[in-house]
């Protein structure tokens, strides 16, 4: 039976940011959320300079921050992210005692020679790479900027699937306990790859967010919309 003595913690996820975070102080659970996690695209294909006025906005929260670049970030922001201590791409953190959080920052590549995109060869090692360290973790989370591939997460327009097969392979294999992504705006969504909840919560401006909860029943994570 799982204990009840955990207190319930819950996270803000947010991603596909780009240079938009006017609607991030409107998230109603913001105050009592012990951090912020975003998926990516903190940028239109920006530097730091962009990336830390985005950022800027988010740490008036006063919550802590993990981050990692999507596809449309320039590289020298991870270099960034990595100097102030909150980058998650290809790192692997300990959320809680109980926690380990990884990540998958970036994408595989898209048809627009975004500023950072890598093979999906890229991803299978990193994600092993990660997977060492975080499974010895009763609970984990996995921020993949690309969503899985062939879920509800990955749809583009005329029904087809774009997400990353490495994503998927490594979902299937490992099952962590939740996968936030993005990446891709019109395919906001919660789904499931075997045991894992997959949750795209689509692009800041458009209002769509994310809450990670750990409570006595275990990791989950579910969609929501800023009113």
């Amino acid at each position: 039976m799982p204990s009840t003595d955990i207190p319930e913690q819950i996270w803000i996820a947010v991603g596909d940011i780009h240079d938009d975070a006017s609607l991030f102080a409107r998230i109603p659970e913001l105050e009592k959320a012990a951090g912020i996690i975003v998926t990516g695209d903190l940028t239109v294909v920006g530097g730091v300079s962009k990336a830390g006025e985005v950022m800027g906005e988010l740490r008036r929260s006063g919550k802590p921050i993990l981050a990692q670049i999507g596809n449309m970030d320039k590289p020298e922001i991870d270099r960034w992210l990595m100097e102030q201590g909150m980058n998650l791409h290809t790192v692997t953190r300990e959320l809680t005692p109980e926690i380990a959080v990884f990540g998958a920052g970036a994408s595989t590549r898209t048809p627009f020679s975004t500023p950072s995109e890598f093979p999906e060869s890229a991803y299978t090692d990193w994600l092993k790479a990660c997977w060492h360290e975080a499974k010895k973790y009763p609970h984990t989370l996995l921020v993949s900027h690309n969503p899985p591939k062939d879920t509800a997460c990955d749809v583009i327009p005329g029904d087809v699937h774009v997400g990353s097969m490495a994503v998927r392979a490594f979902l299937e294999e490992a099952q962590p306990d939740v996968c936030l992504c993005g990446h891709i705006h019109e395919a906001r969504s919660a789904d499931k790859v075997g045991r894992t909840v997959v949750v795209n919560p689509g692009p800041l401006a458009w209002g769509g967010y994310a809450i990670l909860r750990r409570d006595a029943s275990g990791l989950t994570a579910e969609l929501r919309m800023i009113g």
